[in-house]
């Protein structure tokens, strides 16, 4: 029997940016949860979930730590994460990164140090390559969802006539925009995949140009993404993920969404269905 674990943030309230808050985020774990235990077969016992203040970094990063040690030790062969807040970039400062800029999360403690985010308070791309690089390469499959933006470029002006609004938080100064300002947005999907993280499964709620929409749907708020990917799941059975990723995306297109829903993995993995 496969022996499964999750971990659903959902984050519309931040502790130090009461005017950066969302709406649909929290909603996006109960949909999450709802998904994962409906669809999948996942028990209450398998599934964390962080929420507003719970979804510190410290809290957050905790817990995938836990999933990793635990397919490490031969405890757990399918993880799941999942992230509904806001996404920002913050300066490269291993090197590793030709545009200069590494693709970050904001946990709900996001603070400043100075005029950049404290890496305190951040969970960038680096770390979680750095965490997820330890997973064992068989036997265990990690599928992240990301409903986050990174660039806040692509949301165009159709999206702010509406109830939406971009997952986007941008650089705290101008000086750390600067140093980010030219730098290729990618997505942090692009960005993990690149480091290394080809042998598991990465969804992104927009492509690397565009924001993630935080949207009024059928009376409730929710990650346009988020709701896309749950509804297509639950009105369709044994389709592959390419299959999914077709009708996530016509949804959001239905819906006069601009954003692109985003799947990075192995051409086999695209192929397979979603177990």
């Amino acid at each position: 029997m496969m022996k499964r674990k999750a971990l659903c943030v959902g984050i519309n309230n931040y502790k130090n940016y009461p005017d950066s808050a969302l709406q649909g985020c929290v909603n996006d774990v109960d949909d999450m949860v709802d998904f994962l235990k409906t669809c999948m077969g996942f028990s209450d016992e398998d599934i964390v979930t962080l929420k507003d203040e719970e979804a510190t970094k410290a809290a957050i990063m905790k817990n995938l730590k836990e999933m990793v040690d635990g397919a490490k030790a031969g405890k757990y062969s399918s993880l799941v994460y999942s992230h509904s807040g806001h996404g920002t970039q913050v300066p490269d400062l291993s090197g590793d990164e030709p545009d200069r800029a590494d693709e970050a999360f904001c946990p709900y403690d996001l603070a400043t140090r100075g005029s950049r985010w404290s890496p305190t308070y951040i969970i960038t791309d680096d770390e979680l390559h750095d965490l997820f690089i330890q997973l064992p390469k068989k036997d265990t499959t990690l599928e992240v969802f990301l409903d986050t933006c990174h660039s806040g470029s692509g949301l165009r002006a159709p999206d702010f006539l509406l109830d939406r609004k971009p997952r986007y938080m941008p650089p705290p100064s101008w000086e750390a925009f600067e140093q980010v300002r030219d730098a290729a947005p990618r997505g942090l999907s692009d960005a993990l995949i690149e480091k290394g993280l080809t042998q598991h499964i990465l969804w992104a709620g927009c492509r690397y140009d565009q924001t993630s929409a935080d949207a009024l749907i059928d009376g409730k708020w929710h990650g346009a993404f988020t709701y896309c990917f749950c509804k297509a799941m639950k009105e369709n059975s044994g389709l592959t993920r390419k299959e999914l990723l077709k009708k996530v995306r016509d949804c959001l297109k239905k819906g006069h969404f601009t954003q692109t829903a985003q799947l990075e993995a192995q051409a086999t993995k695209r192929k397979g269905k979603w177990t």
